[in-house]
């Protein structure tokens, strides 16, 4: 699978400003052949626009997803400013950013909490975008390998769970993406090479491989100061499947500049 996906965080601040990046993506993407797009799109609105965004996408190429889950409750409960995986489906998203650096930052996600995440996503069939990634100080400390082995324990650890709830593992090979996300490069203009990325791309596919015969060939997008002067660097190598995108995503023409980068790289 490749895609391209719109992390909106804390963005845009109106209705009406969703709905003009809406307006531009759909007008840009409408009269495009599905034949010619290799890569899904897709856009992760705050919660709050999560239903209105979700029903405006339905019937078109783009997706919608959700950028977090409640860790508690699969369903309903009394967590007070939480939303359900079963809530998010229902609002319409088929997939849930998880693990990202700033809510392990700001929210001090554990690695218990993330399993349960991963885990309640499943149970009401989300795919999951899991974001791993080191900081400035582990990237020179050369920790990045051991770093991500560590974040990506939550997965190992979620598949056991799986077995235990007796569901095929293999639901794992189409319903989860991993996102490599430095942290020192998150919306700082600082990018790593492409050659670091791919390699760091390589040990991600081979350690989820490691963990379960289903997932031979996961899913790894690149995210991190990804933009239109660099996404056909990164798209050119075969071990980047897709991007993960910021600030470059809340205007319909550099994201979309982006996601034309994959489609024709993946082509």
């Amino acid at each position: 699978m490749h895609a391209v996906i719109g992390n909106w965080k804390q963005n845009p601040a109106t209705i009406d400003e969703v709905n003009t990046l809406l307006d531009s993506l759909l007008a840009a993407t409408e009269d495009q052949d599905a034949n010619d797009q290799h890569c899904q799109l897709m856009v992760a609105p705050s919660c709050i626009h999560l239903t209105g965004v979700s029903a405006r996408l339905q019937n078109t190429s783009i997706l919608a997803a959700a950028q977090d889950i409640s860790a508690h409750s699969s369903s309903i409960g009394a967590y007070t400013g939480d939303c359900s995986a079963q809530q998010i489906a229902d609002a319409g998203a088929t997939w849930t950013i998880l693990g990202h650096s700033e809510r392990r930052q700001y929210h001090k996600e554990s690695h218990q909490t993330l399993v349960n995440k991963v885990n309640n996503a499943f149970e009401h069939n989300l795919g999951v975008v899991f974001c791993i990634g080191e900081t400035q100080t582990q990237y020179d400390d050369k920790q990045t390998f051991a770093v991500l082995d560590k974040q990506l324990a939550v997965i190992k650890d979620s598949i056991a769970k799986l077995k235990e709830q007796h569901i095929d593992s293999k639901k794992l090979s189409e319903d989860l993406i991993i996102a490599y996300e430095p942290v020192w490069a998150i919306g700082t203009g600082k990018v790593p090479t492409v050659e670091e990325v791919s390699a760091t791309h390589e040990h991600i596919k081979q350690t989820v491989a490691a963990f379960d015969k289903a997932l031979p060939a996961v899913t790894v997008l690149y995210g991190g100061s990804v933009n239109t002067d660099n996404a056909d660097d990164f798209a050119a190598s075969t071990m980047i499947d897709g991007a993960l995108v910021g600030g470059a995503s809340l205007k319909a023409d550099s994201f979309l500049a982006i996601a034309n980068a994959f489609n024709r790289a993946k082509s």
